[in-house]
């Protein structure tokens, strides 16, 4: 019987192994992201965990604390200030989505003037959204979806005519809601929890290393989304297999 030339399965695994490795340790191309990460010893405040290897500057982390940055000029203060315990989780969202190296496995493609890749689908552990959740139920906001819809006619975001401000609780009426809703489906609301190695930690101890290292490693080797690249380069890998000789 003829013997099945491994060249093929084997150019097929290798390509497999640099989709892998092209998902980890990766900046996104956006408007203040670092092109590679690395060490920002001056990252501020809540940034602070990224500073071993991060892809935002420590300019970027100064502004991504300010109500109302030169980042996006977003004014979270759109329906009257917002708590401080609210506003300290979407500095940490801020934080994380410039800082992180680690959301590889959920950068998606798109063609915005501000950026060329976006988020999509990122599972945030259980904990980070019930307790943004909780956090923010009483503050108030006119819209569901941030990403679009808003006036801008002043230079920063103001709420669409006829928008009525609701409490936070009523807009989103759960922590998936929130989570999944705000910004257009950057974020899967998971029933994981911390340290589980399967959802991505908003918050963490950075004395205990960087928790999303391994989560970004167990969705970029077998587990990527559907629909993903790797994901269906995997798919194709038994076609492979099967190939005449």
């Amino acid at each position: 019987p003829q013997v099945r030339s491994l060249t093929p399965l084997l150019v097929v695994l290798g390509t497999v192994a640099v989709a892998q490795d092209s998902l980890l340790n990766v900046c996104m191309d956006a408007k203040h992201h670092k092109t590679e990460p690395g060490p920002e010893g001056q990252l501020y405040g809540q940034c602070v965990l990224w500073k071993d290897n991060a892809c935002c500057t420590a300019n970027t982390s100064v502004e991504a604390h300010q109500d109302q940055s030169y980042l996006y000029n977003f004014n979270w203060d759109h329906c009257g200030a917002m708590p401080e315990k609210c506003k300290r989780h979407f500095i940490q969202d801020t934080c994380l989505y410039e800082c992180s190296p680690n959301l590889g496995p959920w950068i998606d493609q798109v063609d915005n003037s501000w950026r060329k890749e976006r988020i999509r689908d990122v599972p945030l552990c259980q904990e980070d959204c019930e307790q943004w959740w909780e956090d923010c139920q009483d503050a108030v906001t006119c819209k569901v979806n941030w990403h679009k819809g808003w006036n801008w006619t002043t230079g920063t975001n103001q709420c669409p005519k006829g928008a009525m401000c609701q409490k936070f609780k009523f807009v989103f009426p759960t922590a998936a809601a929130l989570c999944e809703q705000i910004w257009s489906g950057s974020y899967r609301y998971t029933s994981h929890h911390r340290g589980s190695g399967r959802c991505i930690q908003m918050w963490f101890d950075p004395a205990q290393g960087n928790p999303n290292v391994a989560v970004a490693q167990y969705y970029a080797r077998g587990n990527a989304p559907p629909n993903s690249p790797l994901s269906i380069l995997l798919a194709l890998l038994p076609l492979t297999l099967l190939a005449p000789l």
